[in-house]
């Protein structure tokens, strides 16, 4: 289909404009740093108001000492004169190929394989775990959602935005001395962040669509999970209490872990046996992190453990943020699992109990397991990412090649009654 002169016209001149705009500050104030610590904190307090939990100093210190260790935090403060307007947490990734691929310890996919895929699968891995990319995200590896920018409270987002890229295009020329980011990534934006998209399209990055966050909306009537369960219909009533009874049968019980301490080396172990399970899996924290977090989140953390014995073969943490609370991390034994026994969804179900003790009013679960999710009543909240490569030509395919990767659509469940 041919376009007509006029909007070819009209599509190049905004192609100049655009590149301009690219190539001249914005006139708001920037100041970078490798710390929170090296920040004003009353300045980094008042623009990350907004942000919760994930952009909150003790958040971000837990991250700075006990996260992975391939990762390196950038922030950004940005100013209108004096007053700080809006803050933002990136981080430098290194991505090697081996944290894109299954461990070869993981358990084997079931779906059958060509002779042909068979032939090359182990050269193709082997090669691919050699690779290394250094990749900027603006946002939180360790959590979901959009946790890498905030807007101090009465400031309009529009035209700070251009500042947020102009502070990203900064922190990764800052960074050449210690190798260059290939790829630029501002990570997880819903529909709420629309005034995001004309600035980050301006500004040369591509939209791409990910698997949707999974929320439960918390009714006012629920004050604890029987509360839940006696709103669902009895199909999935007696499905949530069937997983309870076989729990029970195998001898493990759900309780809460209130000191997480003495247990680090072991949750640990069931969250690497999670993680080895995934395909893509950027970043992993040490056995230090959850206790740390546990301190850091006080009274809105609640970690519900699978005890077989006085032994820990499950674990759920649930955090509380504002009205939102966050199914976090989890893990479990796969081998009891594998057997029949199901860990995980007692543990997913073991999220809501948690949520309303914390006063929450929706539950957000994240974007992997789509169907067990949808089972409890959890609805898609869409989510997508913006990319750029620093490389014009390759910045031109990003959004291509990118969209070839497969995302799952979540399943349309509704456990409730009428």
């Amino acid at each position: 289909m041919k376009l007509p002169v006029r909007r070819i016209t009209r599509l190049l001149a905004d192609s100049r404009a655009h590149r301009a705009e690219r190539r001249r500050p914005t006139g708001l104030g920037l100041v970078l740093a490798d710390s929170v610590n090296y920040l004003n904190s009353d300045h980094w307090d008042a623009a990350a108001a907004s942000g919760g939990f994930f952009l909150g100093r003790d958040f971000l210190r837990v991250a700075e000492k006990h996260g992975p260790d391939n990762v390196t935090p950038r922030y950004a403060l940005i100013f209108r004169g004096d007053r700080p307007v809006a803050a933002v947490l990136a981080q430098m990734v290194v991505v090697g190929g081996e944290r894109v691929m299954k461990s070869p310890d993981a358990p084997a996919s079931k779906e059958p394989r060509s002779l042909l895929r068979r032939a090359f699968s182990r050269p193709v891995r082997k090669l691919g775990r050699r690779l290394e990319e250094r990749v900027l995200v603006c946002g939180n590896l360790l959590t979901w959602g959009r946790h890498g920018v905030a807007f101090a409270p009465g400031e309009d987002p529009e035209p700070l935005w251009p500042g947020v890229a102009e502070a990203l295009f900064r922190m990764r020329r800052a960074d050449k001395l210690m190798g260059d980011a290939g790829l630029v990534v501002l990570k997880d934006l819903t529909s709420a962040d629309s005034p995001a998209d004309g600035a980050m399209a301006r500004f040369g990055y591509r939209a791409l669509e990910t698997e949707p966050n999974m929320v439960l909306e918390l009714s006012e009537g629920w004050r604890t999970f029987d509360d839940y369960l006696g709103s669902l219909v009895s199909k999935h009533r007696s499905g949530s209490k069937a997983i309870a009874r076989k729990l029970e049968e195998a001898g493990v019980a759900l309780r809460p872990m209130v000191d997480l301490e003495p247990h680090a080396d072991a949750l640990h172990a069931l969250y690497l046996q999670v993680q080895a399970n995934a395909t893509v899996r950027p970043v992993t924290v040490p056995a230090s992190f959850e206790p740390a977090l546990a301190r850091a989140a006080g009274n809105r953390f609640r970690c519900t453990a699978a005890w077989l014995g006085d032994r820990p073969v499950g674990f759920v943490c649930t955090l509380g943020d504002g009205d939102t609370a966050i199914g976090y991390h989890l893990g479990f034994d796969r081998a009891l699992a594998g057997s029949g026994l199901p860990l995980y969804r007692a543990l997913l179900q073991a999220t809501i109990g948690d949520a309303l003790s914390l006063g929450c009013r929706r539950l957000s679960l994240g974007r992997t397991a789509l169907e067990p999710k949808a089972g409890l009543g959890a609805k898609p909240e869409p989510m997508h990412v913006w990319v750029r490569h620093r490389n014009p030509t390759l910045n031109l395919l990003v959004r291509r090649v990118l969209g070839l990767i497969p995302h799952a659509e979540a399943p349309d469940r509704n456990p409730f009654k009428a």
